[in-house]
């Protein structure tokens, strides 16, 4: 792919990379400094690595520029997680990029909807502005979740 005149790739990601473990770390740290108590439902390194989860990275170069993943929550049906654009290289069109690459990797699996959960404060600004340019829509809590005084849902049909 190209963006800004630089060839960027996406890789299924194997999660050993100190470059990505770091950004893994990042996130949660983020998203906890973020969100209130019992509010992050981001996914730490050993939840990243189930099988029903798969992870992408974007890089330029050796530079890591993000990371997004696709877990299965069944067959027809599968949730976003762990966006994180990387610092330093925001406003570059990442997040976006790897979004359009997880939606085409949910068509190509067969699910109908796609859907994710994100928080409702200023900090997730700019992930909910990115998900509704994407298509997704406000919904209701799915798949268990059940906070509403934080967590904002999204969905879209594939």
């Amino acid at each position: 792919m190209s963006e800004t005149g630089s060839t960027w790739r996406i890789v299924q990601d194997d999660l050993t990379h100190p470059a990505v473990i770091a950004l893994i770390e990042l996130h949660l740290r983020a998203a906890h400094e973020n969100s209130p108590p019992g509010s992050v439902f981001a996914l730490d390194l050993s939840g990243l690595r189930h099988p029903d989860v798969t992870l992408w990275t974007a890089w330029e170069q050796d530079d890591l520029l993000g990371m997004a993943a696709l877990k299965e929550l069944d067959i027809e049906h599968g949730e976003v997680k762990s966006m994180r654009t990387a610092p330093g290289q925001e406003r570059r069109g990442v997040a976006a990029t790897l979004l359009d690459h997880v939606i085409a990797a949910a068509r190509q699996r067969g699910y109908q909807r796609l859907s994710l959960e994100t928080g409702s404060n200023a900090p997730f600004a700019a992930a909910r502005a990115l998900y509704a340019r994407a298509g997704f829509t406000v919904c209701g809590p799915f798949n268990g979740y059940s906070d509403v005084a934080f967590s904002t849902y999204f969905t879209r049909a594939l």
